[in-house]
């Protein structure tokens, strides 16, 4: 297999960084609800500026003052400078918040982004080229690395200690034990 390492190594990193999705509006003064999508909920309120967007893939989202955060049972309350009653509220519905990548929590050693992940090479315990990573799903138990392996197709690799050895992410490759019944016909 070709080293498909070099060209992610060389992908431009995201600039931003999802932190949650606008449910809907929040009473009549343009709060708005948003489902937490980050490991670091309390830190939202600590941000001067998010951004919002329709999608991932817009390169400009907007920016918005942060007026205020609060927490709500299981959400984020958000209230945005400009964003003044429940009309205006209601044109965010369904879309992204972000943080800058810069304003992200730093990473201690071995820790990494999922975004990171994506486009590496996963190896086998003995260094044998597999796949490439397309995708990683989140579950409620642990992640999945989505593989895309010539010989097998898509395979599914649970996120776990036996499976996954070691992510190198500055050598560009995941090394992977292929425990039973991961791979078809196994």
């Amino acid at each position: 297999m070709p080293d498909q390492s070099a060209n992610r190594r060389g992908a431009e990193s995201p600039r931003y960084l999802l932190i949650g999705e606008v449910l809907r509006p929040h009473g009549i003064r343009g709060e708005i609800r948003m489902r937490v999508l980050t490991d670091f909920p309390e830190r939202i309120s600590e941000r001067d500026t998010v951004f919002i967007n329709r999608t991932l893939d817009n390169p400009e989202p907007t920016a918005y003052t942060l007026e205020r955060a609060r927490p709500n049972q299981e959400y984020m309350l958000l209230k945005l400078e400009g964003v003044n009653d429940r009309d205006q509220a209601e044109r965010l519905r369904d879309s992204l918040v972000m943080i800058a990548i810069e304003d992200a929590v730093p990473l201690e050693e071995g820790e990494y982004f999922l975004f990171q992940l994506h486009g590496l090479e996963v190896r086998t315990e003995d260094g044998q080229p597999f796949g490439v990573i397309k995708e990683v799903l989140e579950t409620g138990a642990n992640d999945v690395y989505v593989v895309n392996s010539l010989q097998h197709g898509e395979v599914l690799i649970p996120a776990i200690p036996e499976s996954v050895l070691e992510v190198n992410i500055d050598g560009g490759y995941v090394l992977v034990h292929l425990m039973d019944g991961l791979l078809p016909g196994t």
